[in-house]
């Protein structure tokens, strides 16, 4: 992992992550909130609240509303990955003005205008589900997830349908792998795991004690532990191997714990197992006519 460097202020901090240059504002500002001083994350929610605003402000105005200094809007800008306000500003209104917004849209009364809402919120969001990802981790991922001898996907929680989806289609088209439910059983079974192994996790906060429990288990054995999370950096990342950022669709660790959303990680898991699935070749698909030979044994005359 990087070395902490020292801040201006003199305190040491994480070095800023790197972004790959399509990756929007806010899902970056997403992606590194848990981390930031209480000054910066004060510059960084009123950029998420007010954004067509401060496309307007100059970076003292931006301060000014904080309640911060100008400085600590520069290295707010920084944390995100800019040189500096100048650079946020154009990336922001490139933001706002590459496509429609669900603001103001009437989706009508009751239960079914709610989650019309709600589901117009999270298809606006999926467009940059890949915007925090790197092109060299994720086919990292994807060789290793289909080389290794043995392949792990576990995870607690809300995140566990994930994971046991993921695994479901990797073991279908010929690549096996393992999904445990129990918590306690997916530290033995991480324990277990070698040099030639590797540990898929997937945890949205990448917070969650018995994910991280896991992770260290199959460090300790030597094997890769592959992060899939929505926060570039935390407790999970520094244990894992590789991590893999999913932007998050909400804007912040509480969202995160609030919304609970895992519709982006569903369609990941899809295409990441179908990348495996091309990565592994004419294995894969003798494994996938196989699979699909088991599932019409299976239907009746009435399906």
């Amino acid at each position: 992992m990087p070395s902490p460097v020292r801040s201006a202020a003199g305190s040491w901090r994480e070095p800023a992550p790197v972004f790959s240059p399509s990756a929007p504002p806010t899902a970056r500002i997403a992606a590194v909130l848990n981390t930031l001083q209480p000054a910066e994350r004060r510059v960084a929610e009123l950029i998420v609240e007010s954004a067509e605003a401060v496309v307007e402000w100059t970076a003292q105005e931006l301060a000014d509303r904080a309640g911060v200094g100008r400085a600590t809007v520069v290295r707010a800008c920084q944390s995100f990955g800019y040189r500096g306000y100048p650079q946020l500003r154009v990336a922001l209104a490139a933001e706002l003005g590459s496509g429609p917004t669900e603001a103001g849209i009437d989706h009508g009364p009751g239960a079914l205008g709610r989650m019309r809402g709600e589901i117009g919120r999270l298809a606006a969001s999926l467009p940059a589900l890949t915007s925090l990802l790197d092109a060299d981790a994720v086919d990292e991922a994807v060789r290793l997830a289909a080389s290794a001898r043995r392949l792990l996907v576990l995870a607690n929680g809300l995140s566990s349908p994930i994971a046991n989806d993921l695994a479901m289609r990797l073991t279908a088209s010929g690549r096996s792998a393992e999904f445990i439910a129990d918590a306690i059983a997916q530290q033995i079974a991480a324990r277990h795991l070698t040099p030639d192994d590797v540990c898929l996790i997937v945890s949205g906060s990448g917070a969650n004690e018995a994910s991280l429990r896991v992770a260290t288990a199959a460090a300790r054995g030597g094997a890769t532990v592959i992060a899939l999370t929505s926060f570039a950096s935390s407790a999970l990342t520094e244990a894992a191997t590789l991590s893999l950022v999913i932007a998050p669709t909400g804007v912040s660790f509480r969202d995160e714990l609030e919304h609970t959303s895992r519709v982006a990680y569903l369609v990941f898991a899809e295409v990441f197992a179908a990348a495996v699935t091309t990565e592994r070749g004419a294995d894969a698909v003798q494994a996938r006519a196989h699979a699909l030979e088991v599932v019409s044994d299976n239907l009746g005359e009435g399906e």
